[in-house]
This record gives C-alpha cells, sequence and structure tokens, in this order.
C-alpha cells in the first residue's frame, strides 16, 4: 500500500480516513454552520476552489493527479457519499436539535447529515476531484467527447452551486390578512424582519368537498363500529347508502346553510356558512323512518345530531378543503407582480424568491381572514438549474452514443 500508482485500497482508505476526521471534528467543534459562508464568503470560498483547480491542474502528469482524478477516487468518494445517504435515509433527520439530546446519532451529526462534517469533507474533496477530472479532459479537448462534458460539467455546477449555494437560502413565513399589505415576517427567534418583497392579499378562496356522514356513540362521541368506522359520503347523484342497521338518503343538501329555526337550514352564501344536509332515516329491524336534519357546524353555526335511539347518534363530519386559492399583489423594489392566482404546487417566481401558497386558518374554513405563504429566497437556483439540464442532456448523449456504438459493433 501506499506505493504508486494508487488504486482502489489506498482510495477507500483515503474516503475512510475523511469520514473518520469528520466525525472527530462533528465530536469536538460541532455541526458545520453554513450561515457563516453566506454572501460574499461562499463566493470567495468558489473562487478559491477554481483558482485552486487551474493552478493544480499543471501538476496533471504527475501520478497524485492522475489518481485524485481518476476512477478508483472517484468510486470510492462516491460510495462515502453514498453510505452518508443511507444513513440519512435510516437515521430520522431534524431540521432542529434537541440541545439536551446526546445520544450517539446527535452526537456523531447524523441526524443533520448534510451539515455534519464527514458529509461536507467528502463532498468537498468530490468537487475537487471532479473538477481536476474535467479540466484534465478539457485541456486535451476532443468534440467526440461532447457527452462526457456535459454530463460532469453539468454535475459539478450542481454540486457547486447547491453546496455553496445552501448559505444563502432563507425560508419564511408570511400571515397577510385579506385587504392588507405584509412585508414583516418572524425568523427562528421569534424576531420582526422586514423583507425586500411586499404581498398583498385581495381574496381568499377555498373549495371543499361534500362530507361525510357518520354513526357516532353518543356518550364517546366515537365513530361507529370503533376501530373501523364506517362513513357514507354525500353526493347528490347517490342520494342512498347504508351506515350499520340504518338505511339512509339524503332528501336535500345545502353546502352554504344557515340555521333559519331551531330545527331547519336555509342556503345563505356568507362567511361561516356551513354544509347541512336533510336526511332519511329508516331503521332497517323496525322499519320506522323519519327525517332529520344533520350540520357539521363551523365557527359561526352550531352543530347538529340526529338522535337514532338512546345510543348512537347520526352527524356530519367536517369538510375537507379541494382547493385553496389566494388571489395576490406582490411588491419588490424594482417591480410589481399584479393580481396572480397562486395555489398549492402552483408557487410563483419574483426575481429570486419563490412564493409558495402555504395555508390558511384552518379552524375558520372558508371564512378564514388570512392566507399564510412560504418565502423562499434562493439566488443560486438559476445556476442549480442550469446543472441539472446540462447532466440531464450528458446522460442523454451518453445513451444516445453508447446505443450507436452497440449498433456498430453489432453489424
Amino acid at each position: 500500500m501506499w506505493q504508486f500508482p494508487w488504486r482502489y485500497t489506498e482510495s477507500i482508505m483515503m474516503v475512510i480516513g475523511l469520514i473518520v476526521v469528520g466525525f472527530a471534528l462533528q465530536l469536538f467543534v460541532g455541526k458545520v454552520d453554513f450561515f457563516q459562508l453566506a454572501y460574499p464568503v461562499n463566493l470567495i470560498i468558489g473562487g478559491s476552489i477554481i483558482l485552486f483547480l487551474l493552478l493544480f491542474s499543471f501538476a496533471r502528469n504527475s501520478q497524485f493527479y492522475q489518481w485524485f482524478s481518476g476512477v478508483p477516487f472517484s468510486v470510492s468518494l462516491i460510495g462515502g457519499l453514498l453510505i452518508l445517504g443511507i444513513a440519512m435515509g435510516l437515521i430520522p433527520q431534524m431540521q432542529k436539535l434537541d440541545p439536551h439530546a446526546h445520544d450517539m446519532w446527535t452526537l456523531l451529526g447524523l441526524r443533520q447529515v448534510t451539515s455534519c462534517w464527514p458529509f461536507v469533507l467528502v463532498y468537498f474533496v468530490t468537487l475537487l476531484s471532479l473538477g481536476s477530472l474535467i479540466i484534465r479532459r478539457l485541456i486535451r479537448f476532443d468534440w467526440r467527447d461532447y457527452a462526457f462534458y456535459f454530463n460532469h460539467i453539468g454535475l459539478w455546477i450542481l454540486l457547486f452551486a447547491s453546496g455553496l449555494g445552501a448559505a444563502d437560502l432563507r425560508r419564511y413565513v408570511m400571515y397577510v390578512y385579506e385587504g392588507e399589505t405584509e412585508w414583516r415576517v418572524y425568523n427562528d427567534n421569534q424576531d420582526i424582519l422586514e423583507l425586500p418583497i411586499a404581498i398583498q392579499l385581495n381574496d381568499f378562496v377555498l373549495e371543499e368537498y361534500p362530507p361525510k356522514l357518520a354513526v357516532i356513540d353518543r356518550e364517546s362521541g366515537e365513530a361507529q363500529p370503533e376501530g373501523s368506522p364506517d362513513y357514507f359520503q354525500i353526493d347528490e347523484r347517490f342520494p342512498e347508502g347504508r351506515l350499520g342497521k340504518w338505511d339512509l338518503k339524503v332528501e336535500k343538501y345545502i353546502h352554504q346553510a344557515v340555521r333559519n329555526s331551531d330545527s331547519t337550514y336555509t342556503e345563505v352564501p356568507m362567511p361561516g356558512a356551513t354544509p347541512a344536509a336533510l336526511v332519511k332515516i329508516t331503521d332497517i329491524e323496525s322499519g320506522k323512518s323519519f327525517s332529520h336534519w344533520v350540520c357539521g357546524g363551523s365557527i359561526a353555526q352550531l352543530y347538529m345530531m340526529a338522535p337514532l335511539d338512546e345510543t348512537y347518534g347520526l352527524v356530519m363530519t367536517q369538510t375537507e378543503p379541494k382547493r385553496f386559492m389566494s388571489d395576490i399583489v406582490v411588491y419588490t423594489e424594482d417591480q410589481r407582480v399584479d393580481s396572480t392566482q397562486l395555489e398549492v404546487n402552483k408557487p410563483l417566481r419574483v426575481g429570486n424568491w419563490m412564493i409558495y401558497q402555504y395555508g390558511y386558518d384552518n379552524v375558520a374554513g372558508k371564512a378564514s381572514t388570512y392566507s399564510s405563504f412560504e418565502l423562499v429566497y434562493d439566488p443560486w437556483l438559476p445556476a442549480v438549474y442550469a446543472g441539472i439540464v446540462l447532466f440531464a442532456l450528458g446522460s442523454i448523449c451518453l445513451m444516445w452514443s453508447g446505443n450507436k456504438k452497440k449498433k456498430g459493433g453489432t453489424k
């Protein structure tokens, strides 16, 4: 061992050494604080990496350079990242660590793998090794290796931008009331921050699925049968169903109802309105039937139950959201985005900000007076996307060129 040329044995030992050093740093120094690498520190580090790779390329004919940018070391580094990735999948990851936690996984940093020293060291050396390989191949440029260039340069840009850009990534949740404009958020320490972006909420709209009917125990409130409750989904196309020993028929359904007497409802589209249904209930055993209104209730309306006997009652469940949307106007220091409808999984990009529909007042439901938005600031995201595109393009080219060679060999 340790006699040039180095192969897999030395490469594996080198990666194991990096991981051991990383765990030692984790125990004595603590996790990597990425916020200390925020702009402009990350730009200085990035520039230093590129300068080092350019200067290091003058030693490209040495045996150390050939090993450092060669296949055995690359495979070993990938293996190290794979092992740490498996650990991240098997060990529950935490966004915030309990300061009083002293279990083995926490001390070794494996509850936050991407910010522990072993991962950072292996990632950093992978960046240098891959960069050395790219420069070595670019110096002996051959246009026929276009697939290699796309694939490896794209991967390097992806690793470079996502790693150094993590320090500039910021996430905030902003709560905006209807008719108001907000630009303030709370940080992790519950301090108020003023952002260079503001959101005006014109309207919040919530669409709901029709509720369900269920039989409950009137004393405990548990849905029946206990442990595996049965539900009847209200659907005007299929108004009849059965729960337990009772046949049900929805004679009338009002999605936005308001109680207009002690036992009846009428349709009134207004904040606080709630679904209500007039249900004909038939006891299969006795043959007796009667009609009764049931209502799930809301912040403005009391619920109503239909008593089935001394033990059981028929109730309506709370509605489940089908779609919620916010009509917003966004302001930044240099632009305004007029009246945009923001929905879940349909974010809005404004400059380096991504705005996501986050939530609303779950208790108030449709009557929610505010909407919450997640704001993500990531100025390195375009570079990450560029790396992904180049990497994907290179992978497609590799498969295409490999298929051509296979067909040529067959002939």
